[in-house]
């Protein structure tokens, strides 16, 4: 829990792992821009600074646009991380910031990825 080398290793394998990290590694920017690369939910595990970390969403984002749901509000009013969360996977729409759920562009992105 507490050792960075093994939980790099594991997260490496299942970004989910970050779960069962101690808290200051949920904290290390390293450790959980390889956890969220390697599955963007992930993130709901990272602490909560890196939730509004531009760098660790987008990662998290190119991955899993659902992860959205985790980064912090003034991400998810981010109309360029947004856009990366619903080209990714449209759905991700619902955890945007309500004034970008009616902006056209993020809208048509959106749609046009889930069809």
């Amino acid at each position: 829990r507490a050792d960075g080398d093994i939980v790099r290793v594991a997260v490496t394998q299942d970004g989910r792992a970050l779960k069962y990290a101690a808290n200051e590694l949920k904290a290390d920017r390293n450790i959980v821009r390889v956890a969220v690369t390697q599955n963007g939910m992930a993130l709901q595990y990272a602490a909560n600074e890196l939730k509004a970390d531009r760098v660790i969403v987008h990662a998290a984002m190119t991955q899993n646009g659902l992860a959205l749901k985790y980064a912090a509000d003034e991400l998810r009013a981010d109309g360029d991380i947004v856009r990366v969360a619903v080209t990714q996977d449209g759905r991700a729409l619902k955890y945007a910031a309500y004034e970008l759920k009616e902006d056209r562009d993020i809208v048509h992105a959106a749609v046009t990825q889930n069809g």
